[in-house]
C-alpha cells in the first residue's frame, strides 16, 4: 500500500458516527471523497469558497491595556 492508500485505510477505519450513518458501500472511496476535500482546503486557505478572508492582529481582537513598568516597586 502506498502512503495514500494506507491514509485512507486509516480514515475509512475511523469513520465517524455520523459519517457511518449516513451509509456507504464503500467505505474506503468515502475517505478518499473525505481526505480530497479536506486537501483542497487545506491547500486553498488563502481564499474559502464564498468567504472573505480576514487577516487580524491580537491587537486588532482586544482591547490592550498600558503596561506597567514594576521593576522599581518595592518587594515585600
Amino acid at each position: 500500500m502506498t502512503d495514500d492508500n494506507d491514509r485512507a485505510q486509516a480514515r475509512a477505519d475511523a469513520l465517524l458516527p455520523e459519517e457511518v450513518d449516513a451509509g456507504t458501500d464503500d467505505p474506503l472511496a468515502q475517505a478518499d471523497a473525505i481526505l480530497a476535500d479536506s486537501d483542497a482546503r487545506q491547500s486553498d486557505r488563502t481564499d474559502p469558497p464564498g468567504q472573505p478572508v480576514e487577516h487580524r492582529r491580537s491587537e486588532d481582537t482586544v482591547e490592550l491595556h498600558p503596561r506597567v513598568d514594576r521593576s522599581e516597586e518595592p518587594r515585600e
